[in-house]
């Protein structure tokens, strides 16, 4: 048996068709951050789901937190804007679960309603399915993922359809909060400045935009390029300052 988890916070816009596309699971977890828009009443009206409540402690205690309320050890983890296709629900649910081997599903990431095959992604890929005693997501604030030391791959070949960014206002949230998470996870393990984050984002913008492709994306590759440059400059600089005032704080 599978238990499906999802990390919530106002997420009224995506979190319904999430659910309907995880409806054939037997159990879904949702942990829920402090949402204040309809996320909990759109949650409870599927009785598969089962909602605990947390403050944020970063997106890797809270995955771990959610597998914790998980009646099942096999957990199937997904984001609060990732739908599940048909085809990849009938494909999980047909598997032969081993323990020892972990499970990754192909990403399909749209912005603009259109699938964005450009600036690093596409192709994307994603380890989701693990057994909970043999694993678990690092403890990373942001960027987390699941450890696989000594276990297996097994890639699936349906897609999880993925809408992370619906509106500029995503963009500018998403920049502000990871570059946050970012600049506090690395505050005694990286050293940055103003010129290394001026660097960073001028190395992201070129990345994205033309070694990844992103002026054959029309006006959504060049919002997602300045976007992930952006982030990359706001990223170092707080990083910067976060370190400077450790520093501050260490001499007194």
């Amino acid at each position: 048996m599978i238990t499906v988890t999802i990390l919530t916070k106002n997420n009224e816009e995506t979190l319904g068709s999430v659910l309907e596309s995880t409806k054939n699971f037997d159990e879904v977890v949702l942990l829920d951050a402090g949402s204040t828009d309809a996320t909990l009443e759109i949650a409870s009206l599927y009785p598969n789901v089962k909602i605990f409540h947390s403050p944020f402690i970063g997106f890797g205690p809270l995955h771990n937190l959610a597998a914790h309320h998980a009646s099942n050890d096999w957990i199937l983890s997904l984001d609060s804007d990732e739908v599940l296709t048909l085809e990849l629900a009938q494909e999980i649910l047909l598997l032969q679960l081993d323990i020892k081997k972990v499970y990754s599903f192909p990403f399909h990431n749209y912005f603009n309603g259109k699938h964005i095959k450009w600036c690093g992604w596409h192709p994307d890929r994603h380890i989701r399915l693990y057994h909970k005693q043999a694993t678990t997501f690092s403890n990373d604030k942001v960027h987390e993922k699941i450890q696989t030391a000594g276990l297996s791959e097994i890639k699936l070949h349906s897609p999880i359809k993925h809408y992370s960014y619906r509106s500029i206002s995503d963009f500018l949230l998403k920049m502000e909060l990871y570059s946050n998470l970012f600049a506090e996870q690395n505050a005694h393990k990286k050293k940055s400045s103003f010129t290394k984050a001026l660097i960073h984002g001028f190395f992201a913008f070129i990345k994205s935009y033309l070694l990844k492709r992103g002026f054959l994306g029309g006006q959504e590759g060049y919002i997602i390029s300045l976007y992930n440059a952006q982030t990359a400059f706001y990223k170092y600089l707080k990083l910067a300052y976060a370190s400077r005032s450790s520093l501050s704080q260490d001499r007194y």
